[in-house]
């Protein structure tokens, strides 16, 4: 396996794995994101970092994985695998439980 390769793998362990490795338990939550509106959804806590997962059936899943405070890469599976979302999320100070992207103005929050 090349170094790139290397290098998704350990993104997508990073973002997907800590699932299994946590053993923390998804809780109801509200969701909302720009393309899908607001519906109940699972919200999954992933590190102390303040990243996450939400998934709902029938939805995308949402991965936030923060790599600096108020700064985070996104990912979404939408049914064949995780795939990095474009630019980077900048947590809202007009609403503390909502990502903004900053090449696409989409927005993925839970509360």
């Amino acid at each position: 396996m090349g170094i790139a390769n290397a290098r998704i793998v350990f993104g997508l362990s990073m973002a997907f794995g800590g699932l299994l490795v946590s053993g923390a338990v998804a809780k109801p939550a509200q969701c909302f994101t720009t393309d899908d509106g607001y519906y109940a959804c699972d919200f999954r806590g992933l590190d102390r970092a303040g990243s996450f997962r939400i998934q709902a059936p029938g939805r995308p899943a949402y991965v936030i994985e923060v790599y600096r405070s108020g700064r985070a890469y996104g990912f979404a599976d939408f049914g064949s695998g995780s795939v990095s979302l474009p630019g980077e999320y900048i947590r809202s100070r007009r609403d503390r439980a909502c990502w903004d992207n900053t090449e696409t103005s989409t927005q993925i929050c839970a509360w």
